[in-house]
């Protein structure tokens, strides 16, 4: 094989390996959303039956894309739903292309909702830490900016206390190299992201994205923590 059909492989492969990796904020995620501007169903994509959440409690993350932050906290025992959102910035009724631009301040999270007689919310801050790489700075790999970065958003003294007790313990521990970048920053406001990305890796299995990085993500946390799933998810 000459040099010239060497490098036209090598640059082959190198593309095909991008295309498969692209993040959660660019080309996989924005043919969702043509298509279904198009077909006129953005509002309805990815939607299910109503669940009843009255009487849940709340607590919110952010650590990276959505769908598989979103996925990893539906498989904890005692979370009755996560719904895929934006917060931590000041603009009003964000889009998810004005949030994917950076130019926002916010991040990609979730509104996680739970029966706190099932699970604690020290679990979730033990699930959030468990599913992620805190030290990274703006980003989980292979998505990076600051609306991807790793943050807390505590409601009451109690949840700030918990995930700060968590996050020294755990940078105490010597389990990582580097420091850990996690925000914890008082809530302010949760917008709900659009249709089409709730549920997101569970409707799309398929989807390049979610198969090269958010099951192997969710993957990844179920063999870690085994004994914090629901029943019937191995």
């Amino acid at each position: 094989m000459n040099v010239m059909n060497k490098t036209y492989l090598s640059l082959t492969t190198t593309l095909l390996a991008l295309f498969l990796f692209i993040g959660c904020s660019k080309q996989g995620n924005s043919q969702d959303q043509e298509s279904g501007e198009k077909s006129g169903k953005v509002g309805q994509v990815g939607t299910t039956d109503p669940v009843d959440l009255t009487g849940l409690s709340k607590a919110y993350f952010a650590s990276g894309c959505f769908w598989c932050v979103e996925a990893v906290f539906e498989s904890v025992r005692g979370v009755k739903e996560a719904v895929s959102g934006y917060s931590g910035g000041d603009e009003e009724n964000p889009t998810y292309k004005q949030v994917g631009s950076g130019a926002t301040g916010h991040a990609e999270a979730v509104e996680v909702y739970y029966d706190s007689t099932v699970v604690s919310y020290a679990t979730l801050v033990k699930v959030y830490y468990g599913s992620h790489d805190p030290t990274t700075v703006n980003g989980q790999s292979p998505d990076f900016g600051t609306q991807y970065r790793s943050i807390i958003f505590y409601q009451n003294d109690e949840e700030k206390k918990i995930a700060e007790s968590f996050r020294d313990s755990l940078a105490a521990s010597g389990a990582y190299e580097k420091p850990i970048a996690t925000e914890i920053v008082p809530f302010k406001k949760f917008w709900v992201a659009e249709d089409y990305h709730q549920n997101y890796e569970r409707l799309h299995p398929d989807q390049s994205y979610v198969k090269n990085v958010s099951i192997p993500r969710l993957r990844r946390f179920q063999e870690k923590f085994p004994e914090l799933l629901k029943e019937g998810i191995k």
